[in-house]
């Protein structure tokens, strides 16, 4: 998914989404707040170089370490421009961490691993629907989400 980056270099910068490749979480359009240098975990979305076209810049959803660096995939299974095509993303082309969705709607993408847990066992569905879509949550249920 292209973008294009503001901030400078601050450790913290907003970019502009462009492409289908993480729809469901990141639609065309949408602006997020990136970490630069932030550690990274599987499950992160991530701001990285493209491997073979250095400056574009791309989010994609670090699935894991493998020998050469990380695994990256589109959330979009319909999208396969991710790792399955330019193999792993060597750590010296991962910018960033993105953290959360600015526009058009804020959305929380990165909770610390232990609130992560905590909202994982919570009850969603016992939220009124704005409450729920103004925090972000996918109230799915997990065995009918997309990749799960």
């Amino acid at each position: 998914m292209p973008v294009s980056r503001r901030g400078g270099g601050a450790p913290f910068g907003v970019v502009d989404v462009a492409g289908p490749s993480m729809r469901r979480l990141l639609r065309d359009g949408d602006q997020v707040l990136v970490r630069y240098g932030a550690p990274l975990r599987p499950g992160a979305v991530v701001l990285f170089r493209h491997p073979f076209q250095q400056d574009l810049l791309v989010v994609k959803r670090a699935v894991g370490r493998r020998p050469g660096g990380w695994w990256m995939l589109s959330d979009n299974p319909l999208v396969r421009t991710d790792s399955r095509e330019y193999g792993a993303v060597p750590d010296e082309l991962v910018l960033g961490r993105v953290l959360l969705r600015l526009r058009p709607a804020p959305a929380w993408l990165a909770p610390a691993p232990w609130l992560a847990r905590a909202l994982a066992g919570w009850p969603w569905t016992l939220l009124p629907a704005a409450a729920v879509r103004r925090l972000g949550v996918d109230r799915t249920p997990p065995a009918l989400r997309d990749g799960e």
